[in-house]
């Protein structure tokens, strides 16, 4: 395997820096990432299929399965903690999601499945894992709350919308390639 390199990437995401991305990169971002868990997942995908519009546009933006602890100060928000949510729940829907809204990059843990990987090869998209434990690591590198929406259905499962800077470190382990880093090291499959 190559050594770790690190690649800085700055949304809006392009197909085309994403799928120069290898399984084993370390990446850090900035600029805009989204937020989503189950629950926004499933809203976005039945409300596009109903002809209605969501309210994030997540072409070129990076998805984050992510909970955050937040807390209210005057008319913004304040992120106290914002670690990694465990991403293969989201994988029965994650192909389509991919699909529908031009995802190019999610952040996770603990990897996703084999219809994730087929649809990230085919859209021009990966996956990175988050380090889990780290949700104040990852809070530092947030610099603003640029948006919520769907706060109905929780904080947890509200799309939160964050400027970042240097977010990471990323460890790209499903790639736009069709490989996925758990199949290379013959760790546990979801699926088996």
């Amino acid at each position: 395997m190559k050594s770790l390199l690190r690649t800085d990437l700055k949304t809006p995401l392009t197909e085309k820096e994403i799928r120069r991305l290898r399984i084993g990169d370390i990446v850090y971002l900035s600029g805009i990432i989204a937020t989503a868990r189950d629950q926004a997942h499933l809203r976005a995908i039945n409300e596009t299929r109903q002809g209605k519009p969501i309210p994030i546009d997540f072409r070129g933006v990076v998805l984050y399965h992510c909970g955050p602890i937040v807390r209210r100060v005057g008319d913004s928000w304040s992120v106290i903690a914002a670690g990694p949510t465990t991403s293969y729940r989201m994988e029965k829907v994650e192909a389509e999601f991919i699909e529908l809204f031009g995802v190019r990059m999610i952040i996770g843990k603990g990897g996703m499945g084999k219809k994730t990987c087929e649809a990230l090869h085919k859209f021009g998209a990966v996956y990175c894992d988050f380090t889990g434990g780290a949700a104040l690591l990852a809070a530092k590198a947030i610099l603003n709350v640029e948006d919520v929406a769907w706060l109905d259905l929780g904080v947890p499962e509200a799309i939160w919308v964050f400027s970042v800077r240097d977010f990471g470190p990323l460890l790209v382990t499903m790639d736009s390639t069709g490989l996925n880093y758990r199949d290379k090291i013959g760790a546990w499959n979801h699926e088996s």
